[in-house]
């Protein structure tokens, strides 16, 4: 992650990914771990997925959610997570939509 970052010309704070919690999405610890590493309150971390079953458990652990689709993540013939489930906090149509919405 830290490599396609650099490649990409990414400036993040830090990258967290399930291997930081030694399990696995949508197993609970691995919200629980991000949210500890970043050393702040659930309810001040946001989940920003495409996935529904992801948005869900990380609702469950109290964080904030965001659906943005990836129509074309598994492909032309995608069928699963193409509209959001729930009434997530934010449904955004794509990244510049979502950025836009978090500045209100």
């Amino acid at each position: 992650m830290v490599e396609l970052a650099r490649f990409a010309k990414l400036r993040w704070d830090c990258i967290i990914t399930a291997e930081n919690a030694r399990a696995y999405k949508p197993r609970p610890e691995v919200y629980q771990t991000a949210i500890s590493l970043l050393g702040v309150s659930p309810s001040e971390v946001m989940m920003v997925a495409a996935h529904n079953y992801d948005l869900a458990a990380a609702r469950a652990e109290g964080m904030a959610t965001a659906f943005v689709p990836r129509p074309r993540e598994f492909g032309p013939g995608q069928k699963s997570d193409l509209n959001p489930e729930a009434d997530w906090d934010i449904v955004a149509h794509d990244f510049e939509d979502l950025a836009e919405q978090l500045r209100c």
